[in-house]
């Protein structure tokens, strides 16, 4: 068993799930980074937590899916025998556009990542962490996103609305897993410079977008990694049910 307390993170090998697993090692984590497709980044990633003193592997697994995240936990129990932090970060917009002339698949494979896979994820977190089943207690941090106070209108009320379900999500199990040593929070981060504005077919969101943040400037994937950070820290040791918002004001 790992004597480092042991981080989960889905979709790891990029943006906001990359920044913060390097964060995490340099603050005495051990890693476990889940990646959907691209190995290499997810290796570099692992290199970085490695750098920094931390053990860390990198896990292939489709979490939007059982069979992905038996897959992904596995591979954690394996490799540490414990675990500490699950950080449901996977998720995808789709492609940018109105609502009307939305590919019905589109829509489902964006559901499936960003509800169900980061409910199924968080399930198996918590069946490891819960007091009552032998865990030591732990966190669950889950993405939301600016997406839902703002609707999205135009680009993506399919992903808008997912994220709404992540809100929800976070607060009912952080009363249902709070007597269980589980604390589960949300951050919600507005435009923030990764490239899941280029995977949604707006390269130049952030840039073209920035006017409309009272702050003046997108976002970077370490600003929404440091909250991260706070919220699984003992300065946050009284905070569960929180949907922490991280847009500059917008």
């Amino acid at each position: 068993m790992s004597d480092r307390p042991v981080m989960l993170v889905t979709g790891g090998s990029r943006g906001i799930g990359a920044a913060t697993a390097i964060k995490a090692a340099k603050a005495g984590y051990d890693l476990v980074v889940n990646y959907a497709g691209n190995a290499e980044a997810a290796d570099q990633v692992v290199k970085a937590c490695e750098t920094a003193g931390a053990k860390a592997i990198a896990v292939q697994a489709d979490v939007a899916t059982q069979a992905g995240n038996e897959t992904l936990f596995a591979a954690a129990d394996a490799a540490f025998g414990r675990l500490d932090v699950v950080i449901t970060n996977a998720g995808r917009t789709g492609l940018a556009g109105p609502f009307a002339d939305a590919d019905p698949e589109d829509i489902a494979k964006t559901v499936e990542l960003n509800v169900t896979g980061a409910l199924l994820t968080a399930r198996e977190g918590a069946r490891r962490m819960m007091t009552s089943r032998g865990g030591s207690g732990g966190h669950i941090v889950n993405l939301s996103s600016a997406a839902v106070w703002i609707g999205s209108p135009g680009e993506f009320v399919w992903y808008a609305t997912s994220k709404g379900a992540i809100d929800v999500m976070t607060l009912g199990l952080s009363k249902e897993l709070a007597a269980e040593g589980i604390r589960v929070n949300a951050v919600a981060p507005g435009l923030i410079d990764t490239d899941i504005h280029a995977s949604a077919g707006k390269p130049d969101r952030v840039e073209k977008m920035s006017g409309l943040i009272p702050m003046g400037r997108g976002g970077s994937a370490d600003e929404v990694a440091d909250t991260i950070m706070y919220l699984v820290s003992d300065q946050a040791s009284y905070v569960t049910g929180t949907i922490l918002k991280v847009a500059g004001g917008r």
